[in-house]
């Protein structure tokens, strides 16, 4: 049986959700026939034809059941499966498995906050890992591959705000950003604009808890997310913001992404990535 570790209302307990074990199996299984087959469809990632789509996963190093998820994650940055989709993907590592017996270098109760919010506006009683979340508007166990295929497929055909992303700069232990609209507007929706310092890939010697022994293999890790302001801030011109890089990391090899996001947290109503560095 797969160990889950679920959160509800601040008490942690430990389930052995038998269910997901198939879920965990069939989603890898799914993960390289699925994929493998869309594949040839995929448009070119990052066209002007397609659709940006944000998709988080809520991960954890102490999560047994996380690896896979952790996979798909990868598969769906690197393959681009979904025709019409601009698939951009977050990790985001919660801290309440640290308990567990293994201390995730890359966890922050930022993240465990976020998907509580996650939690309440989408009716989920009991948050969980792994997690995906699509655009903010559909969640659901983060190895199901089938289910992420279907739900990226639909938030494409969503009109999204189109975004500009200038040419970040370092600056010492910061990176600057300038966001932008692609063309001008003065009927933009209420949505909160956040940017996120990610590090592109990560690994990680597991030395202790449920993967004690593992090496594990991460994308998009999320180090840095930030609300820099509103959407609506943007129809007077281009909002300028300053990212803080953790100590130890290495911002010349780190990527931005900046989203528009209903509040709530909401719809995503917007999306951009960009490499600190070309």
């Amino acid at each position: 049986m797969v160990a889950v570790l679920l959160v509800s209302k601040g008490i942690f307990t430990m389930l052995q959700i038998i269910s997901l074990r198939s879920i965990a199996l069939s989603g890898a299984l799914a993960a390289s026939l699925v994929l493998a087959t869309n594949t040839s469809l995929a448009q070119t990632k990052g066209t002007s034809t397609s659709t940006p789509v944000l998709v988080e996963l809520f991960t954890a190093e102490g999560c047994s059941s996380c690896p896979p998820a952790d996979n798909l994650l990868a598969q769906l940055e690197s393959q681009q499966p979904v025709p019409g989709a601009d698939i951009i993907v977050l990790g985001e590592h919660v801290d309440y498995w640290d308990q567990s017996g293994w201390r995730d270098r890359f966890d922050s109760p930022q993240f465990t906050e976020r998907q509580h919010g996650y939690g309440f506006r989408l009716t989920v009683n009991d948050i969980y890992t792994p997690q995906m979340i699509v655009d903010g508007t559909e969640q659901f166990v983060g190895n199901d591959t089938t289910h992420a295929l279907n739900a990226i497929s639909h938030a494409a055909q969503a009109i999204k705000v189109p975004l500009v992303l200038a040419k970040p700069e370092i600056n010492k232990h910061s990176v600057i950003i300038n966001v932008s609209l692609a063309s001008p507007s003065t009927t933009l929706p209420k949505a909160d604009l956040y940017a996120a310092l990610v590090d592109p890939t990560d690994t990680t010697n597991v030395g202790g808890g449920e993967n004690r022994g593992r090496t594990l293999h991460h994308v998009a890790v999320v180090r840095v997310l930030q609300r820099i302001g509103k959407l609506k801030n943007l129809e007077s011109g281009p909002l300028k913001a300053n990212l803080s890089t953790p100590e130890g990391t290495m911002p010349a090899k780190m990527r931005v992404v900046v989203f528009a996001q209903m509040p709530g947290p909401g719809a995503v109503v917007g999306a951009i990535q960009m490499p600190v560095t070309q």
